[in-house]
């Protein structure tokens, strides 16, 4: 005889698997972000100027949006998971995975930044030349001290988040929260690669700085603390001015809409898993 009992198992699988594809879309998706941004700075940085490389960034995480948003909502940083968790558009249970995940895709995208560095004439050394890593004071672009480079990725994660917030909103344009998340981190960008070399992600942050050791290792905490403050305080914000009468998840505000969707599924059935 088949019950509840005899199902549980088959539920617990599947609800496992669908958590491991979400932490999976967020390690690609963090990968891709850190290996076109960093990479980017590293490898074209003397080319493209600070414009270029801001555009690396927001690009990167357009591209992500729409490649692994269905999936994941992708958060590729963990201040936006932490700073959705605390809005209530984010399971709890998710967390852990999704910072595991997203730490994991920077330092691989780090590493593979490093590797490919090593092939320039004369090479490349990750502990001289920083390999993209955020700091401050001597190790700031534009040698900004301590207290500035506080403020800046606090306010700037503040922006990033509460636009991931806003964009994901009930009553935002449906696949349209892409948009204005990768053009917002291109503008956070611009603003903070001379104070920082812009962090605004902690796991942004980490991956560079485990290869290049020393200094930016001793600074890290900066990058991981100010951009979960601008998290949560942009989360408070968020509750304050935005009341919307359905809430909505990120993925959900990031897949295109339901006609587009039946068409392209082409009569399959559209089920909606929250995140």
């Amino acid at each position: 005889m088949r019950d509840g009992s005899a199902r549980t198992p088959r539920t617990m699988t599947t609800a496992g698997g669908e958590a491991m594809q979400k932490y999976l879309a967020e390690a690609v998706g963090t990968f891709v972000l850190v290996l076109g941004g960093v990479g980017a700075a590293v490898l074209a940085g003397d080319r493209i100027g600070f414009l270029g490389v801001a555009f690396a960034f927001g690009l990167s995480l357009l591209a992500m949006v729409y490649t692994v948003g269905p999936i994941s909502g992708c958060h590729v940083n963990p201040a936006v998971t932490v700073g959705l968790l605390m809005a209530g558009k984010f399971d709890k249970r998710h967390v852990a995975g999704y910072v595991i995940a997203q730490c994991v895709g920077a330092i691989v995208a780090a590493g593979v930044v490093l590797l490919i560095a090593k092939g320039m004439p004369g090479g490349y050394s990750a502990s001289a030349e920083g390999l993209g890593s955020n700091g401050y004071g001597a190790a700031s672009p534009e040698g900004f001290g301590g207290g500035a480079a506080f403020l800046a990725e606090v306010f700037l994660t503040f922006v990033l988040v509460l636009t991931v917030l806003g964009a994901t909103d009930s009553r935002a344009p449906v696949g349209f929260a892409g948009l204005a998340i990768g053009l917002v981190l291109t503008l956070i960008h611009l603003v903070g690669i001379p104070i920082t070399n812009t962090s605004v992600n902690p796991a942004r942050s980490l991956g560079p700085a485990l290869f290049a050791g020393a200094d930016a290792l001793k600074q890290l905490w900066m990058f991981i603390i100010a951009p979960l403050l601008g998290a949560a305080f942009a989360s408070a914000v968020y509750r304050l001015v935005h009341r919307p009468a359905v809430q909505i998840t990120a993925t959900r505000a990031e897949q295109a809409t339901e006609e587009e969707r039946r068409e392209r599924l082409a009569g399959r059935r559209d089920v909606e898993h929250p995140v």
